[in-house]
């Protein structure tokens, strides 16, 4: 299956790219761990089936410093024992809040409670923001059909101010 555009390459594609990669650099601000940021962002890409943000977030996990339990664990992380409480209030945030039209409901008030109870303002400012942008890029991806497997971490770098 080839992509169907590179919006790396188009005019008005490469325009909004770099924007959204700066509003992730603004997110990376808050204090939240880049490990948890790159679990966050594999859990949505998984979910949403996109192997381009898949590809990307398993190698930025690596990079970060996750461990490959961890990373293949994501996709199954209520059955799994390595993760904490705070990372599942994040992991269950990600899930809800990327399952709205299932959810009917949104982001249901006990798992907002967890968030709430592990993470400052800043902190849920930025999960918040976090699954909102991983779930445009994987909106991106999958539309285009954009390939996983050719990412090297740090490629993107060039994008930002």
């Amino acid at each position: 299956m080839e992509p169907r555009i590179n919006l790396m390459t188009n005019k008005i594609g490469a325009k909004v790219s770099k924007r959204v990669y700066n509003v992730n650099l603004a997110i990376q601000e808050a204090s939240l761990p880049k490990a948890l940021q790159e679990l966050v962002e594999l859990r949505v890409s998984q979910i949403n089936g996109c192997g381009w943000c898949v590809d990307v977030h398993t190698k930025e996990a690596a990079a970060a410093g996750e461990t490959a339990d961890r990373i293949n664990l994501v996709a199954a992380w209520r059955e799994s024992t390595v993760f904490t409480d705070t990372e599942r209030a994040a992991l269950a945030l990600a899930e809800e809040g990327t399952r709205l039209a299932d959810a009917h409901r949104g982001v249901s008030d006990e798992t907002w409670a967890q968030v709430r109870e592990h993470y400052d303002d800043d902190q849920v400012a930025a999960l918040v923001s976090l699954v909102a942008m991983i779930n445009a890029a994987n909106r991106l991806g999958v539309i285009t059909r954009m390939q996983g497997g050719s990412y090297d971490p740090g490629m993107f770098t060039s994008l930002s101010n």
